[in-house]
């Protein structure tokens, strides 16, 4: 007879309970690391945003390309302020599983909302709000009714789970969506579009939630005594882990760079916690054995979130991008003086065209 898949499936009715309760108490911990998280990844946005504005008034931005903000300061407290609340975040998911986790990264929005106000001067519209809201609640649902994640007490438990046909699936589309939207998309309409850049962000992000699972289910044991470093198994997910922060930390950057962090916010939140759910409950089978009612009470949920995520998008107000013609600089052949009566003199150059004439404000702006 084969072994049970997870240590606690065939337990007696004590140890059942102990690890009930055992459960529970990792629960409240995981909880109180993601809200902690969440703060500090919600503040890593502003001070980050700062700092990308900064080093894009003195170069090549990182919404275009540049990397200037490498050198700048003030990113580096944002990138430590993030470096921060993800470690929490990374040992939340230790405690707790991720259908509890990433949802609470709504708190995050709430609090970069807040403080683009005061901070950033980025006002947020009503709509806005409403989208927010939604997001939120939706979310709120989905933890409601979702399922009870079983966590693995191995490496080669995770091994075996990440490599059953329907996650080997989900991770080729989402790494194939990603190469699409980075080599096609991104060059194209990277600048215009914001589900490009969040797009990549969220896709590779459910796969490092993934590995970091495996990860800090592998240290945990190691430190119990059991060590999980003898196993490749532990490296692959390593590195698959660290590839995928980089490529979500880059795309983040070049998102909170053309955007508005109002609406970055929200919106990454909004896809990550979809794609993580989705992704946590193919690999762990966690709707297996799930009631008709709890799975309509998810998929409102998600149908809330998206819904959010539409009216957010659609009341964004982006910031002026630095090549935008908002405010053209005149030529300094250009010179104008008001005579006595009040009317416009001749140009001093009278053999410029009308043509060379342009727009200083465009009209649709001020709305």
């Amino acid at each position: 007879m084969d072994a049970p898949l997870f240590a606690d499936e065939s337990s007696p009715p004590d140890d059942a309970a102990a690890a009930a309760a055992a459960r529970y108490a990792d629960n409240m911990k995981g909880l109180l690391l993601a809200v902690l998280s969440s703060a500090f990844i919600g503040a890593s946005f502003i001070v980050k945003k700062k700092g990308l504005r900064r080093a894009g008034s003195s170069g090549s931005s990182a919404g275009s390309g540049g990397y200037r903000y490498l050198l700048e300061p003030l990113w580096w407290v944002g990138m430590v302020t993030m470096l921060v609340g993800e470690i929490a975040n990374f040992v939340a998911y230790i405690f707790a599983p991720a259908v509890l986790v990433t949802p609470l990264g709504a708190l995050s929005i709430i609090v970069s909302a807040v403080l683009a106000h005061f901070i950033l001067k980025e006002r947020l519209q009503r709509m806005g709000v409403l989208g927010c809201v939604l997001c939120i609640v939706g979310s709120t649902v989905i933890v409601l009714h979702a399922p009870e994640e079983r966590n693995p007490s191995s490496v080669e438990q995770i091994w075996y789970l990440a490599t059953q046909p329907a996650f080997l699936l989900y991770a080729a589309s989402a790494v194939a969506v990603s190469l699409v939207l980075m080599l096609h998309c991104s060059p194209r309409y990277g600048q215009t579009n914001i589900m490009v850049y969040l797009g990549i962000c969220s896709a590779i992000g459910s796969l490092t939630v993934m590995s970091i699972k495996a990860v800090g289910i592998a240290i945990t044991l190691t430190f119990e005594g059991i060590n999980q470093a003898i196993y490749f198994q532990t490296w692959v997910f390593a590195m698959v882990a660290i590839t995928c922060i980089i490529i979500q930390l880059n795309y983040l950057n070049k998102a909170l760079d053309t955007f508005n962090t109002a609406v970055v916010s929200p919106v990454y939140y909004a896809m990550f916690t979809i794609l993580t759910i989705l992704a946590s409950a193919i690999m762990f089978k966690d709707w297996s054995g799930q009631s008709a009612s709890d799975i309509s009470s998810e998929m409102c949920g998600f149908i809330t979130v998206l819904s959010g995520t539409v009216v957010l998008h659609s009341t964004r107000v982006g910031d002026p991008s630095p090549n935008s013609d908002l405010y053209m600089p005149l030529p300094p052949k250009i010179s104008w003086h008001v005579q006595g009566n009040g009317e416009f003199g001749k140009h001093k150059n009278d053999d410029l065209l009308a043509a060379d004439f342009i727009t200083l404000v465009r009209q649709d702006y001020f709305t």
